[in-house]
């Protein structure tokens, strides 16, 4: 499994959208900078995709997200590949029996294609879109 976080705040992200001739799009803003943080592991294999949202990042939430894909596949060994941010390689992550870590190499994030969600969902769903919580 390819794993990657991505963070979705209230400060919105104005980008180009379609509008009658000679009318100008009234895009909505905010500036309260709060954030939640998507974990995501995708299987190349059959295109299963877990997921959880959690309050920030740390060695402690990867250790809860690893541990609830391990549950989800019990019965089967994962090599869930990662790149490496801090709380990636932290000594406090605890990796659970059925799973083994993989690092991309860094700087190269081209070669994870669980980056590709995150730009597809900022795009699609949340460009242009001001929320209240």
């Amino acid at each position: 499994m390819f794993q990657d976080e991505g963070r979705f705040g209230l400060l919105g992200t104005p980008c180009r959208c379609w509008a009658p001739r000679r009318l100008r799009p009234v895009v909505g803003a905010r500036l309260e900078r709060k954030y939640l943080y998507a974990f995501s592991a995708v299987s190349p294999h059959d295109g299963v995709m877990d997921s959880l949202i959690l309050p920030w990042v740390s060695a402690e939430t990867m250790s809860i997200f690893l541990a609830e894909v391990a549950r989800r596949h019990a019965s089967e060994f994962i090599l869930m590949v990662m790149d490496r941010a801090g709380w990636h390689l932290a000594g406090k992550l605890i990796v659970p029996e059925n799973m083994r870590l993989m690092f991309l190499p860094p700087y190269s994030p081209e070669l994870n294609p669980a980056e590709h969600l995150w730009e597809a969902l900022r795009e699609d769903c949340f460009a242009n879109h001001v929320f209240k919580d």
